[in-house]
């Protein structure tokens, strides 16, 4: 079984920030480098909407809910074995991929959060792991109804590098993150397969 670093994008804020001579917030990273905490307006402008619309998959049969807040996850039981998470409060459900080396963690809060600002935090929290996190793709997807934010990030764990693909998404319910995550060499021929499992993602009444 391969050993991946979980990078768990919870709310944490132990990093230092500063405030620019502009009055923008940002924040500092022990290798010296920084990024903007709040930068909605620029964000808003460089993050592109895919124009498809994306529905879960008719072989994700089983909904798997959350008991935080009112979201559920449609999944193909015949793929994907699933269990409570018992190694980080902050993770709801851990997800495995039947036989291969491909994971998945449900992360959910109940506390809303702008999609802007969860995109930064979600990198910030990640470097804590692996320093060398970067974003190598994002873009808004409409999902079974709800607008999400897709980010793909790359960054390696104790020599290992990874490849996190998840969706992002908030509302005055709460937050939810869900994250595949897996070697950087075997994500293409499991990226197909993380789609279907994200796609799954539904607001439940």
């Amino acid at each position: 079984m391969l050993v991946i670093g979980v990078v768990a994008f919870t709310y944490s804020y132990a990093q230092q920030r500063a405030i620019t001579e502009r009055g923008k917030e940002v924040v500092l990273y022990d290798d010296g480098t920084w990024a903007y905490l709040y930068e909605e307006d620029a964000l808003n402008s460089q993050i592109s909407t895919n124009s498809n619309e994306f529905k879960r998959d008719k072989k994700s049969s089983f909904l798997l809910k959350s008991n935080r807040i009112p979201l559920g996850f449609y999944l193909d039981p015949k793929e994907w074995s699933f269990q409570k998470s018992s190694d980080n409060p902050d993770v709801e459900y851990d997800l495995q991929l039947r036989g291969e080396d491909l994971y998945a963690m449900i992360i959910t809060e109940r506390i809303e959060v702008p999609l802007e600002t969860l995109r930064t935090i979600a990198l910030e929290n990640g470097r804590q792991v692996a320093p060398d996190l970067k974003i190598v793709k994002e873009e808004y997807r409409m999902v079974n109804g709800l607008k999400v934010l897709l980010l793909q990030m790359e960054g390696s764990f104790q020599g290992i590098k990874a490849t996190y693909y998840g969706y992002y998404y908030s509302n005055e319910n709460g937050t939810v993150q869900l994250v595949t995550f897996t070697a950087q060499n075997l994500f293409p021929d499991f990226k197909a397969t993380s789609e279907k499992l994200l796609n799954g993602m539904v607001l439940l009444d």
